[in-house]
C-alpha cells in the first residue's frame, strides 16, 4: 500500500521545470490578443443587449440562467457600469481594452497572475453570454486559462521574474498542474475519437466531405473537393486512429514525438483547410504545453535545473 502511494504521489506530482508552463502563458496570451483582435469590430454589435444586439444577449443570458445562476456573463458587468452611469456600449468597449491587456500582460509575463485570472473571468463571460456564436474554440480556450491561473505562476521568462531579480523556486504544483492537462487531453481525444469510430461517416469520408462544404467552412472549391474524394476514408480513418490511441502512444518516450507531430499537424490541417485559425492554434499550444515541452530547448535555462527536468 505505501508502495501504491508512493508510486501515485509520483505520477501526481512529478518534478518539473516551468518550461511548459512558459509555453502555455506565451501561447494563451497570443491566443487571447488574436481572439480579441478579431472581434474588434464586431464586438460590441455581438454582445449588446437585446435592443441592438445581432445576437440577442439577454436571450443567451436567459437561457443560461436556466442551468446555472452562478456563470458569469457579461450582463452583470454592464448592470454594474450602469450603476455608475455608464452606457452599455462604453462598458462592452473597456471590457474589450481589458481582455486585449490581460492578453498582452500574459505574453509578456507582466503581473502574470492578475492578466491569466482577468483573461479567463472575461473570456469565460464573452462565451457564455455569446453562447449562440461561440463553439470549440471557446471551450478550449476556457480549459487553458483555467488550468494557467491555478498554475504557480509566474514562470522564470516572465517579466514578472526579471524584475523581482530572484531565481524561481521550483514548486511540486508545477508537476501537478501539468498532469492534469496532460489527463484532460487524453480523456477528451478519446472520447472523442471512440464517438468518430463508433459511426460510420468517418470510416467512408462522408463526414470529412460534410465537414468541408457546410458553410462557412467552405475555403477549398467543391470541384475541387471532388476531385480529392478518394482520400476522405483515408483521412477519416487516420483521425479516427490518431484520436482513440492518443491516450495509449503519447505517454511513451518512443511514440510521443511522432504523436505529437500528428496531431498537431492534424490541427494545423483543420485550420487552413477550414479556416479555423483560431481552433487550430489554441489546440497546438495545449498540446505542445502538455507533452512537447520536454522537445524545446531554452538556451536561458540554468544547468541546476536541466537534471531534475522529468518528460513523463
Amino acid at each position: 500500500m505505501r508502495a501504491l502511494k508512493e508510486r501515485l504521489s509520483e505520477f501526481l506530482f512529478p518534478t518539473e521545470s516551468d518550461v511548459w508552463l512558459t509555453i502555455l502563458r506565451v501561447g494563451l496570451g497570443f491566443q487571447i490578443m488574436l481572439y480579441s483582435l478579431s472581434l474588434k469590430n464586431d464586438w460590441n454589435y455581438l454582445f449588446t443587449g437585446a435592443e441592438s444586439g445581432l445576437v440577442n444577449r439577454d436571450l443567451a443570458e436567459a437561457l443560461l440562467s436556466i442551468e446555472s445562476r452562478f456563470a458569469p456573463r457579461l450582463g452583470w458587468l454592464a448592470n454594474l457600469g450602469a450603476q455608475v452611469g455608464l452606457r452599455e456600449e462604453t462598458v462592452l468597449s473597456i471590457l474589450w481594452i481589458c481582455l486585449l491587456v490581460a492578453g498582452c500582460g500574459l505574453v509578456a509575463g507582466l503581473f502574470s497572475r492578475t492578466s491569466a485570472i482577468l483573461a479567463w473571468f472575461l473570456h469565460l463571460c464573452a462565451a457564455k453570454s455569446g453562447g449562440f456564436v461561440s463553439y470549440g474554440v471557446d471551450n478550449f480556450m476556457t480549459i487553458g486559462l483555467f488550468y494557467l491561473m491555478l498554475s504557480p505562476l509566474p514562470d522564470r521568462y516572465a517579466l514578472d521574474w526579471q524584475l523581482r531579480k530572484s531565481e524561481p523556486e521550483g514548486s511540486p504544483l508545477l508537476g501537478f498542474w501539468r498532469r492534469v492537462l496532460q489527463l484532460h487531453l487524453c480523456v477528451i481525444y478519446f472520447f472523442s475519437g471512440l464517438t468518430k469510430c463508433l459511426g460510420s461517416g468517418w470510416w467512408d469520408g462522408s463526414n470529412v466531405w460534410r465537414a468541408l462544404i457546410r458553410p462557412p467552412f467552405t475555403v477549398i472549391d467543391p470541384e475541387t473537393l471532388v476531385r480529392w474524394k478518394y482520400l476522405f476514408p483515408v483521412v477519416g480513418v487516420f483521425i479516427c486512429l490518431l484520436e482513440i490511441g492518443y491516450p495509449l502512444f503519447i505517454w511513451s518516450n518512443k511514440t510521443r514525438k511522432i504523436w505529437l507531430i500528428g496531431i498537431c499537424a492534424m490541427h494545423a490541417g483543420i485550420g487552413f483547410i477550414m479556416g479555423m485559425y483560431l481552433f487550430a492554434l489554441i489546440m497546438i499550444i495545449l498540446n505542445v504545453a502538455a507533452f512537447g515541452s520536454g522537445l524545446v530547448r531554452f538556451q536561458r535555462e540554468s544547468a541546476s535545473l536541466r537534471p531534475q527536468e522529468v518528460v513523463p
